[in-house]
């Protein structure tokens, strides 16, 4: 009988796990039941936008929200904000006196969320700006008083950046605080064979790849790579 087990507990046959219909369980069973209100305003505000596809998922910012509060974040960095998903579920997370820089170069992105955050009444935790990334970065190590000083990282940003701007967060980000990167399994294509991946996304595959293999390098961190929205990252700075 298909799905029968062995004497060893294990399937007689193999049995394919839909993947849409398990993410669709674990949202509906454990995400959706506990997301506040306000994100899922902001969520189904960002459904419409033709690029909601690349905003922060929920289940990784259940995640997001549980390591900020085990870490007691309060001074954070947000590098990519597209609608602000992940920037409210933080702002949300973090005391009240807590901080996020957060970098975009896509105002109009952010405008779309900035009602939902002032809604919640978390704007004043949020120092929003309009720049590429990196010169964001360059700009905060250049003052001695940020180096080592921030509690965590999330970055959803260029995935052919991802490796600059880690070299610059480990400058920002203190020992002991983390740096998370999402989409590090891109749909999964990591573990493809090239001439199966899509050719518009092999840039972003590439990227991923390479970037993937210097965090298992990086002996400046302790890392674990999780199955989780389109791959979750996590990185702890240990020196």
């Amino acid at each position: 009988m298909e799905g029968s087990t062995t004497k060893d507990n294990l399937p007689s046959k193999p049995i394919i796990l839909q993947s849409h219909n398990l993410k669709k369980y674990i949202l509906e069973t454990s995400v959706y039941p506990r997301e506040t209100e306000i994100l899922k305003e902001l969520r189904n505000a960002t459904a419409s936008h033709p690029w909601s596809h690349v905003a922060a998922e929920p289940d990784s910012g259940q995640l997001i929200a549980m390591l900020l509060k085990l870490l007691n974040a309060k001074k954070t960095i947000e590098v990519g904000v597209f609608t602000g998903y992940s920037l409210l579920l933080t702002a949300l997370t973090i005391p009240h006196d807590g901080k996020i820089i957060a970098v975009d170069p896509d105002r109009k992105a952010y405008e779309i969320g900035l009602p939902f955050i002032k809604k919640a009444g978390v704007e004043h935790k949020i120092d929003f700006k309009e720049s590429p990334g990196l010169l964001v970065l360059d700009k905060l190590i250049e003052d001695a008083w940020n180096k080592e000083s921030f509690d965590f990282a999330f970055v959803d940003a260029d995935k052919d950046n991802y490796w600059n701007y880690h070299e610059r967060l480990l400058k920002l980000v203190k020992v002991g605080g983390l740096i998370l990167y999402d989409n590090t399994l891109w749909s999964g294509t990591v573990a493809w064979p090239e001439e199966d991946v899509p050719r518009h996304m092999r840039k972003y595959w590439q990227a991923a790849l390479a970037f993937n293999q210097k965090l298992a390098d990086d002996s400046r961190l302790e890392i674990s790579a999780v199955s989780i929205g389109d791959g979750l990252t996590i990185c702890r700075r240990t020196r």
